[in-house]
């Protein structure tokens, strides 16, 4: 354990931005986790913005890197400009 008053409140505080950065980041794939569950086109394209506004504010605070945040956005835009090609795709002419 650390001997100096600094250094214990240092210790103190990366407990706290710790704890903080895992409730965020959990917070956030709980959050893609239940769109991605989503069935109906117009509820999904309705949470998208939240969620990528949810990211983006992680790549801001450094919880996860910039990168990781644009392939996130990525993959769930994607799913937004897919799924009406799809459906056209498989329907019957």
């Amino acid at each position: 354990m650390a001997n100096h008053s600094a250094t214990k409140k240092d210790v103190r505080q990366a407990t706290k931005r710790r704890e903080r950065n895992r409730y965020y980041g959990k917070t956030t794939r709980n959050a893609i986790r239940d769109l991605k569950t989503i069935g109906e086109q117009t509820a999904y394209d309705e949470k998208l913005p939240n969620i990528i506004s949810q990211i983006d504010k992680l790549a801001k605070r450094g919880i996860i890197h910039k990168n990781k945040a644009a392939n996130l956005k990525s993959k769930l835009a994607r799913h937004t400009a897919i799924a009406p090609v799809a459906k056209k795709k498989f329907e019957k002419k």
